[in-house]
């Protein structure tokens, strides 16, 4: 029987160019001239018969939770990953167990090598072609995504690449106004309309539940596939999302900011949202994502991924209740805001589908994709070794 010999974590930095935040504000814009440091982690969970599971993707949080549990792993065997998950996720009962997904992900990549299989085989293989759907940076006001009429030619832009589905983000900090992003989703719906799917996700920026009404009104009129996290909630009332529910006619797709199997149970049993969300770095790595999906397809509902990555490529392809990958974050002039770590042709730019729409699932052991540790290592601001 492998054990785990050592457990390594890697934070490293990357620029973005021509990226910033807007005044007042958190996420991400299109900023001309600027540059953005990003900062992730970087997971090698290294087992005594010579193979490596591997992970890079995790934030500071997920860090300082890996910090908690991950000596825990040492000695352990690599195979018993869902006991290993119960047992982290209790250990973990105090935070929001962010720390549990980067190292069950890079466990699930061992399990791949160790079998000559790539994960979603190990899972049942649903699908190996996945339809992606452009996931915007923020507006600016810098000449970019800085009006109605650029996100309506961006979205027909994306239409025109082969893009069956596109989703706004609407404006941050000072900039957010709920009669712009209203006026953002008409112009959309007007452009493309009935030609692809369309999604709008104010990401939590709208001020009261009367603003989210507004815009989810708008969708109404447009058809939207869904409304994602609208207000100032933070995305977790369930009381206020069942009376958004009753309000529109537009699907709610709610619980990327719940954290956790249960949770999510809830939030779909009391008819707070109509899809539910889940990602395999925030909802306890593949084991927890996948749990959330068999619990969506139990109570007849899709759980659509969030954000994009060779984890959720894995999920995604071995989920029937699923509809679609986000390839995010996109814009006309900025790049995408994924990491340079990947060696071979595994990307997530925006040129990345192919004629249909479509990303592939990387189908090598495990994850599937070769990391370029000499970019992580070139780069790293700190390590932690676990032995």
């Amino acid at each position: 029987m492998a054990t785990i010999d050592h457990i390594e974590t890697v934070e490293f930095a990357y620029p973005l160019q021509d990226v910033g935040t807007p005044p007042g504000g958190f996420d991400i814009v299109y900023d001309p001239g600027a540059t953005m440091e990003r900062r992730l982690f970087a997971v090698r969970v290294s087992c005594s018969d010579g193979l490596v599971g591997e992970y890079v993707g995790s934030n500071s949080p997920g860090a300082a939770q890996m910090n908690i549990v991950a000596e825990y792993l040492v000695g352990r065997d690599p195979t018993r990953r869902e006991h290993h998950w119960s047992e982290v996720k209790r250990a973990l009962r105090k935070y929001d167990r962010m720390g549990i997904g980067p190292l069950d992900i890079a466990l699930w990549d061992y399990a791949g090598k160790k079998y000559d299989a790539p994960i979603h085989e190990l899972l049942g293989t649903y699908r190996e072609r996945l339809p992606a759907y452009a996931s915007t940076y923020q507006g600016d006001k810098s000449g970019g995504l800085d009006s109605p009429a650029a996100y309506a030619d961006f979205a027909e832009a994306c239409l025109d690449r082969g893009y069956p589905g596109f989703k706004v983000h609407g404006w941050d900090g000072d900039w957010r106004d709920p009669d712009l992003l209203e006026e953002t989703v008409r112009a959309v719906g007007e452009r493309v309309g009935g030609r692809m799917e369309l999604m709008v996700d104010p990401a939590c920026d709208l001020d009261t539940f009367a603003e989210a009404v507004q815009v989810g009104r708008a969708c109404d009129d447009h058809g939207y596939r869904w409304y994602e996290d609208p207000y100032r909630d933070g995305g977790i009332s369930q009381h206020a999302h069942r009376k958004l529910r009753q309000t529109l006619s537009t699907p709610l797709l709610q619980t990327e900011h719940v954290r956790g199997l249960e949770p999510h149970v809830d939030f779909a049993a009391t008819e707070a949202t109509d899809f539910l969300r889940a990602d395999p770095e925030y909802d306890a790595g593949i084991t927890g994502a996948m749990k959330i999906a068999a619990a969506a397809e139990g109570l007849g509902l899709d759980v659509e991924f969030h954000a994009p990555g060779p984890a959720q490529r894995h999920c995604l392809a071995a989920t029937r209740n699923a509809s679609f990958y986000e390839l995010a974050l996109v814009h006309p002039d900025a790049p995408n805001t994924t990491p340079p770590v990947y060696e071979g042709g595994y990307s997530d730019a925006l040129d990345a589908i192919d004629a249909d729409g479509a990303v592939p699932v990387p189908d090598g052991p495990g994850l599937g994709v070769d990391y370029d540790w000499a970019y992580i290592e070139d780069n790293a601001v700190g390590r932690r070794t676990y032995e």
